[in-house]
């Protein structure tokens, strides 16, 4: 790959980083003025999106999952971990995937898109989240090529 093509990805690896970590810190803190996060007495980070927000056919898939804590630790921890994961260039594989799956997850919450009758923002992400995967530019600002010598990674090679 050249430079630009590199370049790019890696600039796709971080500000998708830096997305889903805010994401994450903000259901847990509550930056946003929107209310407490969830570790400041805000409630379940989930409920209101899966109650009240979601529609189609699978809403009530959704909406039956709003509230349960194990979901709210898998959507904030999953957030801030694939956040944290894209952002040190580390277990891009896993990260790609497991962002991909989430965005698949909102995206069917909400079938069909508003504004398009199929395309939204989600599947954008989902998709530049598997070429990730594939791409693994961590190595650049990152600490992927260190991260893919250890002996973890040589054993488990689905860790890089």
């Amino acid at each position: 790959m050249n430079t630009t093509g590199r370049n790019y990805w890696v600039t796709l690896r971080v500000v998708l980083g830096l997305i889903f970590l805010y994401a994450g810190l903000n259901s847990l803190f509550g930056f946003t003025g929107e209310g407490p996060g969830w570790l400041n007495g805000g409630g379940s980070p989930t409920f209101g999106y899966l109650n009240f927000a979601t529609y189609g056919p699978f809403a009530g898939f959704f909406q039956s999952l709003a509230g349960n804590p194990v979901v709210d630790v898998l959507h904030v921890g999953g957030q801030i971990l694939i956040g944290l994961s894209l952002l040190l260039g580390i277990g891009l594989r896993i990260a790609g995937i497991a962002g991909a799956l989430q965005m698949m997850l909102i995206y069917f919450s909400a079938f069909p898109p508003p504004h398009n009758p199929i395309l939204d923002e989600h599947l954008v992400y989902a998709i530049v989240l598997i070429g990730i995967s594939v791409i693994r530019p961590g190595e650049v600002l990152g600490l992927g090529k260190a991260w893919s010598e250890t002996e973890l990674v040589q054993n488990y090679p689905i860790l890089q």
